[in-house]
């Protein structure tokens, strides 16, 4: 089992910034994937970034640009820094991991992109 703890969501205006952060409990050294989803209202779940166990970072085309993706193995923990924010950013976003064949989900942290 893994468990993922994501902090740093909140209300932000539009153009501002936010760092979302996914702690696991065990090395992400040992994930074959990880990734940044987000779920907005009567939407389905989306990837926002994903890092392979190859080291290679993909990114969705409406993030591209604006969001990175960045890990701190020493930490167990993933980050996603997200600039120029604008109200269609508005999600519960989620952090999500692969190990051995399985997924593994966090709770969610609340990005509200509003003025």
């Amino acid at each position: 089992q893994v468990q993922l703890v994501e902090s740093g969501g909140g209300l932000v205006q539009p153009g501002g910034s936010l760092r979302l952060s996914c702690t696991a409990s065990l090395s992400i050294s040992s994930m074959n994937y990880m990734g940044w989803y987000r779920q907005a209202p009567g939407k389905q779940r989306e990837l926002v970034a994903a890092l392979a166990s190859g080291g290679s970072t993909t990114y969705a085309g409406s993030v591209k640009g604006r969001f990175t993706f960045s890990r701190d193995n020493a930490k167990n923990t993933v980050y996603l820094q997200m600039n120029s924010l604008n109200p269609e950013d508005t999600a519960v976003y989620y952090c999500n991991v692969w190990r051995s064949g399985k997924a593994f989900w966090g709770q969610g942290t609340q990005v509200t992109v509003s003025s």
